[in-house]
């Protein structure tokens, strides 16, 4: 081979890479696969994977800058609930340029006000169930908390509900076409790689800035969270999907990369709990059984009207999505609040619930078996509604 050739053969394997990566959708298995494993490795270093904790904090800290919260909460700096969330938002908002996918998205006013809405319902939902999707389910879950089974029932009916309103309002409030304001756009889609680029390098030199610090396991959780929202931004990984779909398209395969995900995580949470590496109760919410089903059903009527669930809404966001934007806004300020008010009243902390983990009650051994048979079966379910459409609702 001439040396003319090799610089044009290796430029064409290098965008050929770069395409597979950022270019093209990843399969949505595969995001599954993935993010078990990551939640597995972010339990490992030093916390488990979380959403809601950390738009709360941001709330809170707000709260108290104006005046309306007494006590300073830890700095969004260095709070690791913080840290995990806005790696999700960094990964997200830097995949969606390297692969071209970011624009700022204007939503008609009653989809922003479903936001509004939906937010809300999220944030009472989540600080009720401990957690959001997230936390509250997928975690929970992980963690052989049957708060996180509890969650998930909430959820499934949740989503059914809010399925049932969208179908109402389309039939009953018809939306008016999108006006064409015309005039000239400016496309910047040539330059989105390149501040994609700057973006991931910002992500090193802020991590090296943790190490520095003596802050390594903050800056670890940071590309933690980076990984997730690169993950979910290129596979699409949808969990409004997970619970939505069987009853809207029939669809399976969001179910079957979450039910194997969460298995993926349970094999993972098990070994490290049952070896001593991690706490028993890490991650046990005091939220069973009331807390959990009552906010899964909220917090799914709330992401079904949102169009995200708490992961989601984050990494649309970061892709420029503004009902997502006003729903992250209105899903922290309400978690925030309705904790505070949670925390404020003993008899109402006391009707959230309790802690309830799996081996305890029938050890390691069946709690892992019985979570594996468990999401296989859910999996199979959704594999049968799909061919027979028997839990399809009709509008």
């Amino acid at each position: 081979m001439s040396e003319e050739k090799e610089p044009s053969v290796i430029g064409g394997i290098l965008k050929k890479s770069y395409a597979a990566v950022f270019h093209e959708n990843w399969p949505v298995w595969l995001g599954g696969v993935l993010i078990g494993i990551m939640s597995v490795l972010t339990f490992a270093w030093a916390r488990p994977w979380g959403v809601v904790g950390g738009l709360r904090n941001w709330a809170d800290w707000v709260f108290h800058l104006i005046g309306l919260y007494d006590k300073a909460p830890v700095s969004p700096i260095i709070s690791t609930n913080s840290i995990l969330t806005l790696g999700l938002l960094w990964g997200a908002f830097g995949a969606a340029l390297m692969s071209k996918q970011f624009a700022i998205r204007m939503s008609p006013g009653i989809e922003l006000l479903k936001g509004v809405v939906g937010g809300c319902f999220m944030g009472v939902g989540s600080a009720m169930a401990g957690g959001c999707n997230v936390g509250g389910f997928y975690v929970a879950t992980s963690a052989l908390s049957f708060a996180g089974l509890a969650m998930m029932v909430g959820l499934v009916a949740g989503a059914y509900l809010g399925l049932r309103y969208l179908y109402w309002e389309m039939m009953h409030l018809p939306s008016s076409p999108p006006k064409n304001k015309g005039g000239k756009k400016v496309n910047l889609l040539f330059l989105e790689p390149y501040i994609g680029t700057i973006v991931f390098l910002a992500a090193l030199v802020a991590v090296w800035f943790y190490a520095k610090e003596a802050h390594t396991r903050v800056g670890g959780l940071l590309l933690c969270g980076i990984g997730f929202g690169i993950i979910i931004q290129r596979t699409r990984f949808c969990f409004v999907r997970c619970f939505r779909d069987p009853f809207m398209t029939g669809e399976a395969d969001m179910v079957k990369a979450v039910s194997f995900s969460v298995i993926i995580g349970v094999l993972g949470f098990a070994a490290l709990k049952w070896t001593g590496l991690r706490p028993e109760d890490a991650y046990v919410t005091s939220t069973f059984w009331f807390g959990s089903l009552v906010g899964g059903v909220v917090f799914g009527i709330g992401m079904v009207l949102s169009g995200g669930c708490g992961s989601g809404s984050v990494w649309r966001a970061g892709e420029g999505h503004i009902k997502l934007m006003v729903v992250v806004i209105f899903f922290a300020a309400t978690n925030s609040l309705f904790k505070a008010l949670i925390n404020y009243s003993a008899g109402l902390k006391k009707l959230i619930g309790m802690r309830a983990f799996m081996p305890d009650v029938m050890g390691y051994r069946w709690a892992v078996i019985g979570l594996i048979a468990l999401f296989l079966f859910y999996s199979v379910v959704a594999q049968w509604n799909e061919e027979t459409d028997k839990f399809t609702v009709e509008m």
